[in-house]
Formats: C-alpha cells, sequence, structure tokens
C-alpha cells in the first residue's frame, strides 16, 4: 500500500475545499502556500469530537471553534476581558443584571440556512438563544455547568428562568443571575458562550456539530474525520487590525489529526507544518537540554515559544460509592488517597520524562501561573515514601496487604507516566495495572464513572481559581459538569456558595486559598505537574502569541516575506 504522506493529504484536503481554490488570488513565497494562497497548517493529534461551541470541552474543540466564532468577550494579552461582540455594557448596583450593548453589522458566515445563502446580521436574539440552548438539558451541553447556579432560575428552582436572558432590544441584551458573581465577564469569553444561529441548529439538530456555522475569522469548509478540517478566510468579517485593515490575513486553516506525536514533529522539522504544539516525550529530546533550556541548533532553524500555562495535569479517584460493590473500596479512604499522593515523586517525573517542561504538582490544584493567585500559600504533597507507609498501614493495608490490584485509566500519549506511577505505587505494595484507550473513549469512561482512578487535566476555561476549584463542587458531577471524581464536602461546597458571591478580591483570594488547602487535605486528586506549553513554529509564521491560557487565536497570523523579520510574541 502506498503510504499517505502529509503533503498527500494537503493535497487531498485541498481539493476538498472547493471554495479555497476557487478563491483568493494573491501570490505570496511563505512556505505555508498552496498556490499563491496563504495556508496555515497544524496538527492536532487528539482529533476533534464536534464543531459545536455547545461542547468545546477539549483543546482539540476549542481550538477549532475559537476560528469559527466569536462571544460577548474575548481575552486580551494580559488575560483581561475585553469586549469582542458586546460593544459596552454596565452592571447594576446589586451586581446581579448584566446589560450589553452589542456591536452592529456583524454578520454570520454566507451559509445555506439563510435566505439566499448569504449570512444574515447577529442579534440579541442570537445572544438568547445561544446562552438557552447551553443550559437547555436537552442540548446536554458539557458547558451547562458555566451558567449554573449563577442565573436566575425558574420556578421549579432547578432549572433557568425563561426570563434570564432577555433581548432588550435588536442590539441590547441583559443576563439576570441569582446573586453577584465577581468573574462573570470571564465566564462569557469562554467557547461555551460563543454565538450560533438558530437557523443552523433548527435545519442540522445534532449535526450542527459537523456543519458549523458562525461569526469568527474563518468559517468551515471541510471536516474529513480522522484526516483533516479546512476552514477558510471570512472575508465579511467584522474586526481590522491597528492599520484598518481587515482581518484575518490568511486565506485558510488546514488541521491535520496525526496520531503519532513523533511523526507529527517529523512532519514539522520537513515542513509540512507550520505549528506544533505539545511535543511527545521521545521529540522533547531534539528540543531541550537536561536541564530544560531549548538547543541551540534547534531554535536557530525553528521558533520556540515557552510559557507556563493553565494546565493541572492530575490522576483523580472516583469517590462515588455507588461505584464500587457494596459502596466500599480503599480509594474512599482518605488515608488510601493520601498515601498514593506521597508515593509520587513529582520532581523526578518532570525531569526525567518531560526535560523539566513543566512545574512538580507539589501546591493546590490551582496552578501557579494564575493570575493574583498565591499558590505558593497552598502546601501540596511532596515526595515522602516512609509517610506513604505509614498513611497506608494506618488504613489496614500496610506493605499493600490485602489492599486490591486496581487500574489506572489513561489515554494513549502518556503510557510513560502511567509506567512511572505504576512503579511509584508499587514500592507501597500498591498493583497497578495499566489501561489505554483513544481520548474519545477515555473521557466517555471518566465522566461515567467507569474509571475509579484515571489520567485528567485541567485547562483553564478563564483565568480564575474559581474554575479550578469548580471541579469539586457536589452540584458539577460529570457528565453534564466538571467534577469528574464525584468529590462531596458540605464545607467545600459551603465556601464555593461564598465565594461566587464575594466581589472583594481579597477576601475572595483568601476564600480559595481554604478551599484549594481542603482538596489537598482530602485528596480526591494527585496533582502530577502543572503545564508549560511548547509551540514550535516555521521561522517564516508571525503575529502567533502564547499566554498562559494557551489559546489558539489566529486572526493576525502572517506569513513573512522573504528578507521580513520574524515576529513572534509570548504574551503574559
Amino acid at each position: 500500500m502506498k503510504k499517505v504522506t502529509l503533503r498527500h493529504l494537503s493535497l487531498l484536503l485541498i481539493i476538498l475545499a472547493a471554495a479555497f481554490v476557487l478563491g483568493c488570488k494573491e501570490k505570496n513565497s511563505a512556505s505555508g502556500s498552496n498556490d499563491g494562497k496563504k495556508v496555515f497548517r497544524y496538527n492536532q493529534a487528539e482529533g476533534l469530537t464536534s464543531l459545536d461551541p455547545a461542547f468545546a470541552r477539549s483543546q482539540a474543540n476549542i481550538w477549532a471553534v475559537n476560528q469559527l466564532y466569536n462571544g460577548l468577550f474575548e481575552l486580551d494579552e494580559y488575560l483581561n476581558p475585553s469586549p469582542a461582540i458586546a460593544d459596552s455594557w454596565d452592571v447594576s448596583s446589586d451586581g446581579k443584571i448584566y446589560t450589553f450593548r452589542l456591536k452592529k453589522g456583524i454578520m454570520f458566515h454566507d451559509s445555506e440556512i439563510f435566505t439566499g445563502g448569504k449570512g444574515r446580521e447577529l442579534t440579541a436574539e442570537d445572544i438568547v438563544y445561544s446562552f438557552k440552548r447551553v443550559v437547555d438539558r436537552n442540548t446536554a451541553s458539557n458547558g451547562a455547568w458555566v451558567f449554573n447556579d449563577k442565573i436566575m432560575l425558574g420556578a421549579d428552582g432547578k432549572t433557568a428562568s425563561d426570563t434570564a436572558f432577555k433581548a432588550v432590544d435588536s442590539h441590547t441584551v441583559r443576563i439576570y443571575l441569582r446573586r453577584p458573581f465577581a468573574p462573570f465577564l470571564y465566564i462569557l469569553s469562554m467557547p461555551y458562550t460563543y454565538i450560533v444561529p438558530k437557523e443552523g441548529v433548527d435545519k442540522y439538530g445534532k449535526d450542527f456539530g459537523s456543519k458549523p456555522v458562525g461569526t469568527g475569522a474563518f468559517k468551515f469548509s471541510k471536516w474529513d474525520q480522522g484526516n483533516g478540517l479546512v476552514m477558510l478566510k471570512n472575508e465579511n468579517y467584522w474586526k481590522k487590525d491597528d492599520k484598518l485593515q481587515p482581518l484575518p490575513y490568511l486565506d485558510a486553516i488546514q488541521v491535520s489529526f496525526i496520531p503519532d506525536k513523533n511523526q507529527a514533529f517529523s512532519s514539522f522539522q520537513q515542513g509540512d507544518l507550520d505549528f506544533i504544539s505539545g511535543i511527545e516525550e521521545g521529540s522533547k529530546d531534539q528540543i531541550l537540554n537536561n536541564d530544560g533550556t531549548i538547543k541551540k541548533e534547534f531554535s536557530d532553524k525553528f521558533n520556540v515559544l515557552r510559557k507556563g500555562y493553565l494546565n493541572t495535569e492530575y490522576i483523580g479517584f472516583q469517590l462515588d460509592p455507588a461505584k464500587y460493590p457494596g459502596g466500599k473500596h480503599p480509594f474512599l479512604d482518605r488515608r488510601v488517597r493520601q498515601a498514593m499522593n506521597y508515593a509520587v515523586n513529582r520532581r523526578n517525573l518532570v525531569s526525567f520524562l518531560r526535560n523539566k517542561l513543566g512545574i512538580p504538582g507539589e501546591d493546590g490544584v490551582v496552578p501557579t501561573v494564575m493570575p493574583s493567585f498565591d499558590s505558593a500559600k497552598v502546601v501540596g504533597y511532596s515526595y515522602d515514601l516512609s509517610k506513604a507507609q505509614s498513611l497506608l498501614k494506618d488504613a489496614g493495608y500496610g506493605n499493600g496487604k490485602g489492599f486490591p490490584e486496581v487500574t489506572l485509566y489513561t489515554n494513549v500519549n502518556h503510557s510513560d507516566i502511567a509506567q512511572f506511577l505504576q512503579k511509584a505505587w508499587k514500592e507501597i505494595g500498591i498493583n497497578v495495572k495499566i489501561e489505554q484507550n483513544n481520548f474519545a473513549v477515555h473521557q466517555e469512561m471518566v465522566d461515567n464513572g467507569k474509571a475509579t482512578l484515571f489520567r485528567g487535566s485541567w485547562l483553564g476555561d478563564y483565568p480564575d481559581a474559581e474554575n479550578y476549584l469548580a471541579m469539586f463542587y457536589s452540584n458539577n458531577f460529570t457528565p453534564t459538569g466538571p467534577n469528574k471524581t464525584h468529590f462531596t464536602n458540605p464545607s467545600f461546597d459551603d465556601y464555593f456558595q461564598k465565594v461566587m458571591a464575594e466581589e472583594d478580591g481579597f477576601k475572595r483570594y483568601a476564600m480559595y486559598h481554604k478551599m484549594d488547602e481542603l482538596i489537598m487535605l482530602e485528596a480526591p486528586v494527585v496533582v502530577l505537574y502543572y503545564d508549560e506549553v511548547l509551540r514550535l513554529t516555521q521561522k517564516n509564521v508571525r503575529n502567533l502569541s502564547v499566554n498562559a491560557m494557551n489559546n489558539l487565536i489566529l486572526e493576525k497570523v502572517d506569513f513573512n516575506t522573504p528578507g521580513t523579520d520574524t515576529k513572534v510574541q509570548a504574551s503574559n
């Protein structure tokens, strides 16, 4: 069988994207060009599950929907909420009513869902529809939690009130909250809250996720699941740059789905990709020295961006007694979970398996790079084998005697870390099997409580500690919320409800610290490390920034012409 290379895939996708082939005639000499078109090529190892923002849960989905849609707000380079679709806004004196005035002239992409195939103007009714859709149980959005416990409830006290979101006029929308929530503008920058047209969902139903229509810098063209995605320049995009030139600069984005990150890295080195992120351990040795610094021979050939970002990698315990026969299991004993925490040498994990890419997870759940949050105040777990053995003995399992064999569920890209943990827990007498599944299967098992010990990660949806602590709020159980461990603690819940209404920053952060300390005490997770992003681009790529959210926004990305200095930004 003839091997299908990334170059062949590139040609296939461009042929599929007929509109692109017939489109822009501009010539340029960038390596990202296809027949004179500016095509930005990146790989997404995990693949996509949906292009519907209501299901923008994984990084793969988020990066794609970022190009296709807009929300009321977006984050600036300093991670502050900045108006996008919103033009101006005000908040009532009690902090519970938000009124937003929308920019005029923002158009949805041209699509068959609209009369004559021409995109129509976005209105306040689209905002109301999109938000109601996210909280509608029939939608089963992973993002319903972003509004739950925040917006005004209906008469049943459980579902959103019909008047929680209100279109005042065609370009004014009002949102009514149950109580003040200081980070609310951050919520409105999340992909879950991006705006979709009702016509698209009405026409395509559940297939809207594969036939998306938005207002973003790029419009959907083709998605061949398992092979690639093509998005084309939105010629009617509403944004302009500082010189009033229309955005975006690129003609198209091409996403490949090569599951083997080492193969994707080789393709990047050969010039078949313009950008990759998330390097596999086997490739890190080619980029990083043992001390974590960038090798000069690599930085001479490619642009390298490295930055700490809001991602906590962890191992979770399933704590719902109903998931275990007779409602009993060693994982339900806090001392066992603490012992397994102390048994892990996080510094060795980061040093030997990740070339010091990342920060050992010895503080709390909230990452150390979180703005305005001093994670050093939270004492987590550092390696202490004797303490681990003592705690396990106190729990009745000295040297692992009587402890059942357990299974660690992980995805296919993390076998080395799984084996590291397997060996660490063997040291205290706990025998662990490893089961690897693809990303979608792994997520389904975790969400439905089938995985009792599992690899997880939390990429910050917005830069506030509440976003991480929401993983442990009892009203946020999966599959509709982020509480994968089904952790329940009345004291924590009480703190969580109070902190959502607290507008004083110092008081809020003090409560955040207490909540994180409580999580460390109860140990529903083993924090492994706080991630750092390593982004690689070809030398001719410019205007690609990186910040602590690890967002991928391509509306201002361009290619250098010969003789132009490369411009690469690392945002704060």
